[in-house]
């Protein structure tokens, strides 16, 4: 009888082909998941306040329909503790197909929902229980999705191949945009009766596309590995050894605040803001999708640079420039000019994928394999719990005091520099072996595993 094959190493080369499909079944993956999570923000600036949450006054009711959106952001890292651990102990592959089965079936309840004139307050509750849903599946998707390509790709390529599934973040957010932008040119009272409900419905279509991607690849060749090795340690608890060195899972959730921060005030809250001082709801959406584009361009632009420049740099030199450009962006979209509003949303987001784009290496590489699903998704969910989350919560409350877009922007800055220190606590961590069982604490500086590219 021959003998089992043996399970890949860390540094046998990748087969093209493979990690090409790995690719593209997390890139349509992470697109189908953001388009969900991201429609449900701009439907909550534009329809489930007076749909789900009616009253007198309708910037409260924005604000109500804004505390739905951060129940999902608060799902996030339980999502991403209970996935990372079942991610980390039974592979990446299974949990992410579970995880697009819960986004595309929430999302579809969302279209089909009655609203609060038709079932009363149960309406707003199933709204926060689906939105739940979709908080709990998200928060296993990115990182199990960044694994399976990181995990495949050559060391010195981690960053070009994470910018392509990362890429899916802004390509979801343009299909939503597009989708919410079709639906917005019929009239006010059809688009608050029906219009609102297809892109909910229309995820069911793509819910079936992506687990026709997804069922097709293979499982992590370093997860398999390290399996192979540790599968007697079953009494493991992958949370557990995450929460014994908290300042790793600290400093990874720091330097994601900023880049979901300035996502939520150039996008998500972009929409209550200009609408409020004048600008017409087609007007921001046309802002949304240049920014979508602009971040189709920019986040693997950046995250391939990463590979050179180092993870460090990248996320520096993105936060800088949010610091930097915080107060010139709020002041070209307060012109209301429409081009310059433009202008302002492209800045912003520039910045924005440059403190983002290295998020999926830099994140994977602080972490061992065993533990690398829960340590990647919690840190990178509380991340966006907090910049996400609350930041739309904290810009409404500030809208409401009528105090102009200086607190905005103050907001923007004070984010900038959250992340700004968090990555400069943070060692360098491009080419760090992902074999690793237990990687050097983040503010130790080590030599990586590659030659040529990786720094000592």
């Amino acid at each position: 009888m021959s003998a089992a094959p043996s399970p890949p190493t860390p540094d046998r080369a990748p087969d093209p082909a493979l990690l090409r499909r790995v690719a593209l079944s997390s890139l349509l993956g992470t697109v189908i998941e953001y388009y969900d999570f991201l429609l449900y923000g701009t439907m909550a600036a534009l329809a489930f306040g007076p749909l789900f949450f009616p009253g007198d006054d309708p910037l409260t009711g924005t604000i109500a329909a804004f505390g739905t959106l951060a129940a999902g952001y608060v799902a996030r890292p339980l999502g991403g503790a209970v996935f990372g651990h079942f991610g980390d102990r039974l592979g990446r592959r299974s949990m992410l197909v579970l995880t697009m089965v819960l986004m595309g079936v929430a999302s579809f309840l969302i279209g089909v929902l009655p609203t609060y004139g038709t079932i009363g307050v149960a309406a707003p509750v199933l709204l926060v229980l689906f939105r739940v849903v979709q908080g709990l599946a998200i928060g296993g998707e990115w990182a199990g999705a960044t694994l399976m390509v990181v995990e495949h790709a050559d060391p010195r390529r981690r960053g070009l191949w994470s910018g392509l599934m990362q890429m899916g973040s802004p390509l979801g957010f343009l299909l939503s945009t597009v989708a919410v932008a079709l639906v917005s040119l019929l009239p006010r009272a059809a688009f608050l009766e029906w219009g609102w409900r297809l892109p909910f419905l229309f995820s069911a279509v793509l819910l079936a596309v992506g687990l026709y991607v997804r069922l097709s690849v293979t499982e992590s060749p370093l997860f398999r590995q390290s399996a192979a090795r540790d599968g007697a340690r079953t009494g493991d608890v992958p949370l557990a050894r995450v929460l014994r060195r908290p300042r790793t899972l600290v400093l990874a959730c720091g330097v994601g605040i900023g880049p979901f921060a300035l996502t939520a005030l150039i996008s998500t809250f972009m929409l209550t803001y200009a609408t409020g001082i004048g600008y017409t709801t087609s007007q921001v959406m046309t802002g949304m999708v240049f920014t979508s584009l602009a971040g189709l361009v920019a986040i693997p632009l950046f995250s391939a640079l990463s590979d050179r420049a180092g993870r460090r740099a990248v996320v520096l030199g993105g936060a800088a420039g949010a610091v930097v450009l915080a107060f010139p962006v709020y002041a070209l979209v307060d012109t209301k000019v429409p081009a310059l509003l433009v202008a302002g949303m492209v800045l912003g987001q520039i910045a924005q994928s440059a403190m983002y784009a290295p998020l999926g290496p830099l994140l994977s590489e602080l972490f061992g394999t065993r533990v690398r699903y829960t340590g990647a998704s919690l840190g990178y969910q509380l991340a966006a719990l907090v910049g996400g989350g609350f930041t739309p919560l904290l810009a409404g409350g500030l809208l409401a005091d009528r105090a102009g877009s200086a607190p905005l922007a103050v907001l923007a800055v004070v984010c900038g520099l959250v992340t700004a220190l968090a990555i400069w606590r943070t060692a360098e961590t491009r080419g760090r072996d992902l074999s690793e069982e237990d990687p050097p604490p983040p503010g130790t500086t080590t030599v990586p595993a590659v030659g040529k590219g990786a720094e000592a």
